[in-house]
């Protein structure tokens, strides 16, 4: 392929300067759908119709640009919005994800109220669940909780108590606006205080305002993860605010009384079971991932809450909440992309992470794609 010839004008436009990410990348159209996913996630439905269309259609698009410095002619580029939103292809590891690898990394080594597998917690997997559908919870694959032993002391912890204070602020059903009072107000901005003076926060926080992404000034980081985490949107389908990036990943919600979405949360979920609102239907594990292991931290599953259906969650169990909140907020902030591979201890990890108009957590989650052969870490 020749060397495309650049004018001055070309060298001005953003989205040229955007080819140098291509050399990351093994597919360039892949870079180009990259560039494009994140403007259909942020409640942009119409930026591409459901059927093929020519990318000339968006000629001052980036990504559109790319592909033409490329010397890829218009007409033989087509994508549909589904290609957008489920793509294929599976990125490799670009060197921001190794800096991130190594961040997370620090973040784990750094969580000293995480909970010991077999020690601290007990799990019971069981059976391999089946197909779910909001339609047909009948097939249970476990008769027994998930949760067989925790021990509760750690949530005399100030995170866990923090935390667990935020957990019945909400309404669970989207649709149903959320009112916030002044005492969940306070609730809120004293689990930021809780989260801020942990190791893991301060690891973030300092690694954030070097790369110029989040203020140096305490007061003003906590304003800006309020604003990520628990300032209100209005979720697809309702006209009011009725969620927030804190409620769907932490407590989880119901979309029309039979779907459950959201609650990527273990502290939640076994709470939840406690009071006997979650049934427990067994793991998930397909042909590519591998499978549960009772000891590690990572669990792909089935259930149900309250009348609604999870056909699949994803949940990381065991670790403190300061872990979870400072590794979602790294990946909001410091990626551009849904999707973020990482990998730390004993796991190769993709961390899902939806922008909401580019301010706020839309849902973020842990997908495990391997274990890591790391028998030197004493505790998975």
């Amino acid at each position: 392929m020749s060397s495309p010839c650049l004018s001055a004008e070309d060298l001005a436009c953003p989205g040229v300067w955007a080819i140098l990410e291509l050399l990351t990348w093994a597919n360039p159209f892949e870079w180009a759908l990259s560039v494009l996913r994140p403007r259909a996630v942020g409640g942009c439905s119409n930026v591409f119709p459901t059927q093929p269309t020519r990318l000339d259609r968006y000629p001052e698009h980036p990504a559109v640009i790319v592909h033409l410095l490329l010397g890829q002619p218009q007409a033989s580029a087509y994508i549909t919005r589904a290609q957008i939103e489920r793509p294929s292809w599976t990125p490799t590891m670009i060197e921001s994800d190794r800096e991130l690898s190594a961040m997370v990394q620090e973040l784990w080594d750094n969580d000293i109220n995480r909970l010991r597998p077999g020690t601290d917690y007990r799990i019971s997997l069981q059976g391999k669940a089946g197909n779910l559908s909001p339609m047909n919870d009948g097939n249970d694959a476990a008769g027994l909780p998930l949760f067989t032993y925790v021990d509760e002391s750690i949530f005399k912890k100030e995170t866990f108590l923090a935390f667990i204070s935020l957990l019945d602020n909400y309404e669970s059903d989207t649709g149903e606006p959320e009112v916030v009072t002044p005492e969940e107000e306070a609730e809120n901005h004293k689990f930021l205080d809780s989260m801020v003076k942990t190791p893991a926060m301060k690891i973030v926080h300092k690694y954030l305002v070097a790369k110029k992404l989040s203020p140096e000034d305490m007061t003003k980081f906590k304003e800006q993860l309020y604003r990520i985490w628990f300032e209100l949107y209005a979720r697809r389908g309702s006209s009011k605010p009725d969620s927030s990036g804190f409620e769907h990943v932490f407590v989880g919600e119901t979309r029309g009384g039979r779907t459950v979405i959201g609650f990527h949360n273990w502290i939640q979920l076994y709470l939840q079971e406690k009071l006997g609102h979650i049934d427990y239907k067994g793991y998930s594990v397909n042909a590519n991932s591998p499978q549960p292991d009772e000891n590690k931290h990572i669990l792909a599953l089935q259930f149900s809450w309250k009348n609604g259906i999870k056909p699949k969650g994803s949940i990381f169990i065991g670790v403190s909440p300061e872990f979870e909140f400072a590794l979602y907020t790294l990946c909001f902030l410091t990626s551009p992309n849904e999707r973020v591979r990482v990998s730390f201890s004993l796991y190769d990890v993709e961390i899902v992470c939806h922008h909401y108009n580019q301010k706020h957590i839309g849902t973020t989650y842990p997908v495990l794609v391997k274990y890591q052969n790391n028998e030197k870490k004493i505790h998975s």
